[in-house]
């Protein structure tokens, strides 16, 4: 079965071993060019692709007349998309007789939309998962061909759930590209009476107020650490104050929120919350990355008990 993949990403990768080994003939890989604002930490699909000869492009915009009839020519069987960030229009989606297909991250009709991962982190949900469905013009909004439910762990971060994802993927596919193959696959109506949908976020999406529960705010923590950028507030004379990673802990005593306490006998600072506290363990002010027990040192030596906000 031949078919034109739309991937990028770790998943987009993972998604394009799967196809491959589960005998689908790769024709032609549509990526993205990689961002310069944006921190790779990723694997290259274009990359992966050459090194496989596998002709690769990289248009601004594929649904544009001359890359619809160039994908049309291909006369592909099935059209795939592996967390490739654009949609695809009609025309494109009309091509393969055997439908087109896209993995998301998330177990929809929940979590439609941008930025999964880190919405249900940030959301402080237990589980959530990857599902493949068929492409329709509404994002998310298909048949569900199948799905696999992965745990949240306390500790998680968008990158350790990534991973999970991308192993669930490889489950996932390679349960039901076979079917799929043979024409066997399932196809699930989405309950629309449960469906949630989440926009992209912006790096000033965030930002922490201290009023909220400690828990909320290590949830965002977790989700917008390394390598995106960051839980952040601001100092009292305007420096952005990056929280990259803090733990929630009761609080010992009362103080405002966003409150920087010192615990001089454990030598460990905490900001006080809401509810609670976040224990720092990973900062950075104006630039300087500060981490441990240097976070003690730092704000005793400057004698300073700031008010975040």
């Amino acid at each position: 079965m031949k078919a034109v993949v739309f991937a990028y990403h770790n998943m987009g990768i993972a998604g394009l071993e799967a196809l491959l080994r589960n005998g689908f003939a790769v024709g032609t890989i549509f990526p993205h060019e990689d961002d310069p604002g944006e921190k790779c930490w990723f694997a290259s699909v274009a990359d992966w692709a050459r090194s496989r000869n596998i002709p690769v492009f990289c248009p601004a915009d594929v649904n544009q007349p001359e890359w619809i009839g160039h994908i049309a020519a291909l006369a592909p069987d099935a059209i795939f998309s592996f967390y490739y960030r654009k949609m695809l229009c009609r025309e494109i989606l009309a091509i393969p007789q055997a439908g087109a297909y896209n993995l998301h991250g998330s177990l929809l009709p929940a979590y439609r939309g941008r930025a999964p991962v880190n919405w249900v982190l940030v959301n402080g949900e237990k589980q959530t998962g990857v599902t493949l469905h068929y492409m329709v013009a509404k994002p998310d909004a298909g048949d569900v061909v199948g799905q696999k439910t992965v745990d949240i762990a306390f500790e998680d971060t968008a990158v350790t759930l990534y991973d999970k994802l991308c192993r669930a993927s490889v489950e996932l596919l390679d349960e039901v590209l076979p079917l799929l193959r043979t024409g066997r696959a399932p196809r699930l109506g989405q309950d629309i009476r449960k469906a949630s949908y989440f926009g992209g976020r912006k790096p000033e999406d965030g930002r922490i107020d201290w009023s909220w529960t400690a828990l909320r705010i290590y949830n965002l923590i977790r989700a917008v650490t390394d390598p995106y950028p960051g839980a952040f507030s601001l100092l009292p004379d305007g420096k952005k104050f990056l929280v990259w990673w803090g733990v929630p802990e009761k609080a010992l005593g009362a103080a405002a929120a966003g409150t920087v306490v010192l615990d001089n006998e454990e030598e460990r600072v905490s900001v006080a919350a809401g509810d609670g506290r976040i224990r720092l363990l990973d900062i950075e002010i104006n630039g300087n990355r500060i981490r441990n027990g240097e976070i003690w040192r730092y704000f005793r030596q400057n004698n300073s008990k700031p008010v975040l906000k």
